[in-house]
This record gives structure tokens, C-alpha cells and sequence, in this order.
């Protein structure tokens, strides 16, 4: 409780200061112009740029800053969300359409994009659980035997059982025969949390083996990988909609409430997770390069609305590039932000180091910078919730370094966010083509 009361302490003061207060720590600034950027921007979407289908205003105006009269980006920027119901190419032609702004499929992170990189799980047959085309976008990432949730409950009619209107009488699966399952991938929310909690957790206490009953001395679970950690984001409502992380609390407390045992996952991917930041400078290197640009990247900057995802992952990354460079890791703070566990075992089961580690090339960046907008999850004139018992305090932020959750910057909108990075690095962009 000491730590939770660390955070709370860290949250007030960030409610009371001013919507453009001055950072904690200074950055590196260039005093001359530039063309050739040796900095990247990681933009946030919901909440930043979107609420929902609805475009925030200095979302339209900023990309007058960002783009040469030529329609180009005047620098290395990704759009990096937690959403992960579509492919790259589905929401590079949304993200275009609702911004004004041709965006490549390259130019855009979603949470489950590191698992491209995950191949030691490419072969094993995956049960994916989300929403939308999740068989397409297991296959696109690499994964070659996919079986749904879906799949799943119509092959086995009688373990999805709470809705009485949804209980089939005869099996309808287009399956002979059920693979077993070897590991499992949760992309995001799901429709109905009831029936994939239910198969989800028949999955990893029969051990993947779904005729047989639960195991009595079950000790162990199949691997499970995990996409979006958002409590929280922020649509057209009000106040922000309950997000994957909420279903995976659900999940670790049913598995912990059944076994005994914390559910532990393989991996963590999305925001805040580290892993996503490594990738994330990855791809903004490879738009450096083929822009011809050959200055090396040595400063991120994250926008964000939300200071458990956003800020705290890109405080995470800063702290990750400084401790690297005095052969230090932070991997073990990869899942902080929920309750979550990573496992973290034999090197080629430690997805925090040596299987990233041969194939992604060493970080250029020495630093991330975090800048905290006011359009999205965070409100400067609303604490945190509160109660009496402190469950809830403890429910949203067990876990949390409160030096983390500290954004560098607090800023008006994503507009007065890009201004300030100009003028951090002293870049002043000739607009002529």
C-alpha cells in the first residue's frame, strides 16, 4: 500500500499542475536548423488523434506541421495503438481516410504487430480469442494453424453454457477432429467476455486437451501471449470505456480464484510493454532508411492520453535506453501496469531478451520522451477514483512505478505536442517540396 500511495501522491500533483507545465528533466535541444531528422514520433490514436470516429481538431492542424506541400512526413512518425481487431492495411486506409493524410501500412504499430517477430510459436497450433478477422491477422503475422474461439465452442456445444439462446444441440463444427491446442494468443476485447473466459480457462486447465476434465494437480498452463493491456481508452462517451486489460483482470482472477496460482503470461505485447517500444524504434529506423535519410535516431518523443499505457511505457523505454547503456535491463518491468506476470525462464522462453534480442537490431535512441495530452483518458481536473476500502486504487495501479507514471511534458492537445518537439529540437522544416 505504501507503493500505491506513491502513485496516488504522483497523480495529484500531475492533476494540479498546469495543462503546459515544464518537464522534469531536461531534453537535448539543436540549435540549427535541419532537414535530415535525427529524432521519430510515436503518435497515439485514440484519444490523441480520434475519439472514436470522431476527429479531434488539432489532429486536422497538426499534420500542416508534419507533412511537406508534397503530402510527405518531415520525419520518421508511427501511429502506435493498442487497437488490434484489424490488419495494418485496414487501419492505415481508415486512420487516411478519417485524417486527410495518406498513411502506409508500415507507418502503423497495433499491438499484436510484435508477434511477427515471435516465430518459435509460428508452427504450434494457436486458440486466438478478440474481435474481427482474428484468423486473418493470426495468419498475416505468421501464424500457420489457428483455431478460434468460435471453432472451438461449436466443436465442443457444451462448455459455453450461460447464454441458453446460444447452446447448440448438435455439434456444427466443420472440424473432424479438434487439434490440440498449444499455446494462446488474446488479441483484444471480445464480444461475449462470458463464453471466451469460460473456453479460454477450459483450455489451459485441461492442458489444451478439451475432452478430458480439468487437471487435479494442474501446476502449469500453456503458454499464453497477450495483446493490449488498456484498462481504459477513450471513445465518444464521456468518461473512457473499459478496455482488454479489464478482461485480462478478469481472466487472472478466475484462473487465480480456481488454482490457487497466478496465470503468468509468455508475453505482453502493446503498450506499455517494452518490447513494443524496441519494435516500434525498429520501424521508425526502416522509414528513416527509406527516406534516405542517414542521420541515426537517438531521440523518441510518445504522445499520449493515458498514463498507464502511454507514458508509463515510453518512461519504461527511457528507463530501458539509459540502464542498457550501463549493462542494465529492465525486462522484468515489462508487464507492470496490471497485475500481470511474465514468465521469465530458460533464455529462448524470455521473450524480454535473447529471443528479440537476435532479431532486433541494438537501439540507436537514447532517449524516449513522454508528453501527456488533455483530449483522452487524462483529465487534469479529475482525480482518481476513490473508495473507501482502496480496491479500486488498487485494481488500476497495482504495480505501478510512480516515477514512470511522470509524463515529461503535460500539453493541451497533440498540435501544442508537435510545437514543442519543434522547439526541443530546433527543427524548423523548409515546407517546399
Amino acid at each position: 500500500m505504501r507503493v500505491l500511495g506513491q502513485v496516488q501522491r504522483a497523480v495529484r500533483i500531475l492533476t494540479s499542475r498546469r495543462s503546459r507545465a515544464e518537464p522534469r528533466c531536461k531534453m537535448s535541444r539543436i540549435t540549427t536548423n535541419n532537414r535530415e531528422p535525427g529524432f521519430g514520433v510515436l503518435l497515439d490514436v485514440d484519444g490523441v488523434l480520434l475519439r472514436g470516429g470522431a476527429l479531434i481538431p488539432a489532429a486536422q492542424r497538426v499534420f500542416n506541421r508534419l507533412l511537406d506541400s508534397s503530402g510527405n512526413f518531415l520525419l520518421p512518425v508511427l501511429f502506435v495503438t493498442n487497437a488490434g481487431s484489424c490488419l495494418p492495411l485496414r487501419k492505415a486506409q481508415q486512420l487516411s481516410h478519417l485524417l486527410g493524410v495518406q498513411i502506409a501500412p508500415e507507418q502503423v504499430l497495433l499491438s499484436h504487430s510484435p508477434l511477427r517477430m515471435l516465430k518459435s510459436f509460428h508452427d504450434k497450433c494457436v486458440l486466438v480469442s478478440g474481435q474481427g478477422p482474428v484468423r486473418d491477422i493470426a495468419n498475416n503475422l505468421g501464424f500457420q494453424k489457428v483455431v478460434t474461439i468460435e471453432q472451438l465452442r461449436e466443436h465442443y456445444p457444451l462448455l459455453d453454457m450461460v447464454d441458453h439462446n446460444r447452446r447448440p444441440n448438435l455439434p456444427a463444427s466443420s472440424l473432424q477432429t479438434f487439434p490440440t491446442v498449444e499455446a494462446v494468443i488474446l488479441f483484444g476485447e471480445p464480444i461475449r467476455w462470458e463464453a471466451n473466459l469460460q473456453l479460454v480457462i477450459d483450455v489451459l486447465l485441461t492442458n489444451g486437451k478439451l475432452d478430458s476434465a480439468y487437471e487435479p494437480n494442474h501446476s502449469a498452463h500453456l503458454p499464453v501471449l497477450a495483446c493490449n493491456i488498456d484498462l481504459m481508452w477513450m471513445a465518444e462517451a464521456p468518461s473512457p470505456r473499459f478496455g482488454h486489460g479489464m478482461f485480462l483482470l478478469c481472466l487472472e482472477s478466475i484462473y487465480r480464484k480456481m488454482t490457487g496460482r497466478e496465470l503468468r503470461y509468455q508475453a505482453l505485447m502493446g503498450k506499455p510493454s517494452q518490447l513494443t517500444y524496441r519494435y516500434a524504434e525498429l520501424l521508425l529506423r526502416q522509414q528513416a532508411a527509406a527516406r534516405g535519410w542517414s542521420s541515426p535516431l537517438t531521440t523518441l518523443y510518445a504522445i499520449g492520453d493515458n498514463l498507464m499505457t502511454d507514458i508509463y511505457g515510453a518512461n519504461l523505454y527511457n528507463r530501458y535506453l539509459g540502464e542498457r547503456h550501463i549493462g542494465r535491463t529492465a525486462t522484468k518491468l515489462v508487464a507492470q501496469g496490471t497485475r500481470s506476470q511474465v514468465t521469465t525462464g530458460p533464455p529462448e522462453e524470455d521473450m524480454g531478451t535473447t529471443v528479440w534480442d537476435s532479431q532486433l537490431a541494438s537501439p540507436t535512441a537514447t532517449q524516449c520522451h513522454s508528453i501527456l495530452v488533455c483530449t483522452g483518458v487524462y483529465n487534469p481536473c479529475s482525480a482518481l477514483p476513490s473508495d473507501q476500502g482502496g480496491a479500486v486504487k488498487e485494481a488500476v495501479l497495482h504495480g505501478l512505478d510512480p516515477v514512470l507514471v511522470e509524463p515529461g511534458h503535460i500539453v493541451e492537445d497533440v498540435e501544442a505536442a508537435v510545437e514543442l518537439i519543434f522547439q526541443q529540437e530546433g527543427f524548423q522544416p523548409d515546407l517546399q517540396p
